[in-house]
């Protein structure tokens, strides 16, 4: 199942997110899950564990498990590296062993001390607080993202955690429209103005943490994971499914690309075990009623500044 973007390229609903995937296990992960079927990969410099992404692919293309045209991969500009786009996505191409990206995406509205290319530190300052860089604006981030599109890197360029209102800029000042929006969302934090705002206006919505942070987020910020609620488990009885399927179904269901993660072999078969059951309307109503408005990833843990804000 896949969700045409508005360049004519088209992204399939469900991905493998590899955040937090520790590098010993990534061949394992991915192999495995293109076994199983999935045909999206979402990787970020930030998650510094782009070489041994690149070492999967490699493996599975070179063995003949996969073709590079049978795959969407995405991947992210780190926020230290905002004035350095080209440098910055050539040195991603390098690691993950390709020659053009599926879809590149500003990973944060904000760009910070750059520290070296592909480095993707987030330096503080004396004072504890993330050191924003105030003279490069994200309209120029933009701009070289454009660039990317016609030396033909990447295929389709996005943003990522923008709110309505740094999107709507954006569609404004862009050239190139962004084909995508990539933001947390799940039934605790639903942010439907958000999604309603960007499918109006033909940028497709991909649910990072779709499955609420579970237990990776438990432990960086103690947040709330949704995958506990009662109410999910009885609609999740109901349909014979795990929560966690409920709830991927229903991002799926609100035409949102979702890419749960996980680094247990069980699970990446359990979560894309997703097609083969639909939530009636008034399931999907009993879930829409639940949101919270709550984020699970909260910055000002690791950077002294909240910069959702």
């Amino acid at each position: 199942m896949e969700i045409a973007l508005n360049n004519g390229f088209k992204m399939p609903i469900i991905g493998l997110g590899v955040w937090r995937m520790e590098k010993e296990e990534i061949r394992d992960l991915i192999i495995s899950a293109i076994k199983i079927g999935y045909r999206h990969l979402d990787c970020a410099a930030h998650y510094k564990n782009e070489a041994e992404v690149g070492e999967a692919l490699t493996e599975a293309f070179t063995t003949g498990l996969v073709k590079r045209e049978d795959l969407f991969i995405t991947n992210k500009l780190w926020s230290s590296d905002h004035g350095h786009v080209i440098e910055a996505c050539k040195n991603s191409l390098k690691k993950l062993q390709l020659d053009y990206l599926d879809l590149f995406l500003v990973h944060l509205p904000v760009a910070t001390k750059h520290t070296g290319v592909g480095t993707t530190d987030s330096a503080l300052g004396d004072d504890g607080v993330l050191d924003i860089d105030t003279t490069i604006s994200l309209e120029t981030t933009w701009h070289d993202m454009e660039k990317l599109v016609f030396m033909g890197l990447v295929r389709s360029i996005g943003l990522s955690n923008y709110d309505v209102f740094l999107t709507r800029d954006c569609l404004a000042y862009s050239k190139i429209k962004p084909a995508v929006n990539q933001i947390e969302t799940h039934p605790y934090f639903q942010r439907d103005s958000l999604v309603k705002f960007c499918q109006k206006h033909g940028i497709c919505v991909t649910a990072h943490t779709p499955l609420g942070g579970a237990t990776a987020n438990a432990e960086w910020f103690g947040s709330v994971s949704c995958l506990d609620d009662p109410v999910l488990k009885d609609v999740a009885e109901k349909y014979k499914k795990t929560v966690a399927q409920v709830v991927l179904r229903w991002g799926i269901q609100r035409n949102t690309v979702v890419i749960p993660k996980t680094s247990k072999p069980a699970r990446l078969e359990e979560n894309f075990q997703v097609f083969d059951f639909e939530l009636s309307k008034e399931d999907m109503e009993v879930i829409k009623n639940m949101d919270r408005k709550y984020r699970t990833h909260q910055t000002a843990k690791f950077w002294g500044i909240e910069l959702y804000a």
